[in-house]
C-alpha cells in the first residue's frame, strides 16, 4: 500500500503598509510562478485591496498591470503622464480634503480608484475565501469581516486614523485593520495547514539626528506601534513563513515610488522561493506495508 501525499492548505496574510503594500504583487506573482495557489486569504488596509483583486480573479500579471496604469511614478515621462490624464485626475479628486467625518480624505474616492477591477461586490462571490481586518474604534478590538458587502469592509480596513474617515458597519464604528492586526496570519492559522505572512514594512532604519516632519513623525509612531504588536505576536504563536520586504524607509503615501516597491518586493520575496517549492513537492512515496 502506498501513502499518497495531500498538498497542503496554505493560507496567505497581506499586511498593511499604504504603498508598500503594493509589494503584495510579487509575492503573488511567486506564489503563481512555482504553481502554489492560496486556499484563503486575509489582508489588513492595502494587504486586503490587493488580496480582493486576487480573490475576486485577477492574476498577479493582471493585478500588476491595474496598479501601473493607475499610479505616476517619478521617472514617467510627460508624454506617459499625459497618457494616464484620467488616473491623474482620479488621484487629484481622491487627495482634495474633506473636512468632516474625522478625517482628512474619504476613504471611498482612494478606494475607487482601484475598486472598479475587483470583480466582486460581495465575500460570497469570490472564487478564494478572503478575511478582512479592521479596528473596532470604541472597544479596541480587532474585528474580522468575512461575510456580506466587500467594499464597505476593505473602506473600514484602509481607514488610517487621522487620514481617512472610521466607516460605519455592522453596528460599528472601523477604522484601519493596522491599529490592531497588521499581518493577520493569525485568523488564517484555524483554517490552514501552513501559513505564509508577509511583512511590507521592516526593520527602522539608522539611527538619525534629523528632526522628522509632522508626517514622519505620526507616522513612524504607528510604525513603532506596529512593529512592536507583530513581534509579541509572533514570539506567542509565529507563522509558517514570514516574508519581510524592508520598505521601512518609503514613506506609506508616497505612490511614486511604485516602481521601487515592486522590483524591491520581488527581490525580496524570492529569497524564499526554495522554502515555498518544498510545499509543492511530495515526499518520496513510501509503502505502509
Amino acid at each position: 500500500m502506498v501513502e499518497f501525499h495531500v498538498p497542503p492548505r496554505v493560507g496567505l496574510a497581506l499586511g498593511g503598509g499604504g504603498v508598500r503594500g503594493l509589494g503584495h504583487i510579487a509575492v503573488l506573482e511567486l506564489f503563481e510562478r512555482i504553481g502554489l495557489r492560496p486556499a484563503v486569504l486575509a489582508g489588513t488596509s492595502m494587504g486586503a485591496i490587493i488580496a480582493a483583486l486576487y480573490a475576486s480573479g485577477r492574476d498577479a500579471r493582471a493585478i500588476r498591470r491595474i496598479v501601473q496604469a493607475r499610479t505616476i511614478s517619478r521617472s514617467e515621462s510627460w508624454r506617459r503622464l499625459l497618457r494616464k490624464r484620467r488616473a491623474l485626475a482620479d488621484w487629484l479628486r481622491a487627495m482634495q480634503p474633506s473636512f468632516r467625518g474625522g478625517g482628512l480624505l474619504r476613504t471611498d474616492r482612494v478606494l475607487g480608484i482601484l475598486a472598479d477591477e475587483i470583480r466582486a461586490e460581495t465575500f460570497e462571490e469570490l472564487e478564494i475565501p478572503l478575511y478582512v481586518v479592521a479596528t473596532d474604534f470604541w472597544s479596541g478590538e480587532s474585528y474580522v469581516m468575512h461575510e456580506g458587502p466587500l467594499l464597505s469592509a476593505i473602506q473600514a480596513s484602509i481607514a488610517v486614523p487621522g487620514v481617512f474617515a472610521p466607516v460605519e458597519r455592522d453596528g460599528r464604528l472601523l477604522v484601519d485593520g493596522g491599529v490592531t492586526n497588521l499581518v493577520p496570519y493569525d485568523v488564517l492559522q484555524p483554517h490552514c495547514d501552513r501559513v505564509v505572512a508577509v511583512h511590507v514594512g521592516g526593520t527602522r532604519g539608522e539611527p538619525s539626528k534629523r528632526q522628522p516632519t509632522l508626517a514622519e513623525a505620526v507616522l513612524g509612531a504607528f510604525d513603532i506601534a506596529h512593529a512592536t504588536v507583530l513581534d509579541l505576536k509572533r514570539r506567542l504563536r509565529p507563522p509558517d513563513l514570514l516574508i519581510p520586504m524592508g520598505l521601512r524607509d518609503i514613506p506609506i503615501f508616497d505612490f511614486t515610488r511604485i516602481h521601487e516597491v515592486l522590483r524591491r518586493s520581488a527581490e525580496a520575496s524570492a529569497v524564499y522561493e526554495e522554502d515555498l517549492r518544498r510545499w509543492c513537492v511530495p515526499p518520496a512515496p513510501r509503502s505502509l506495508l
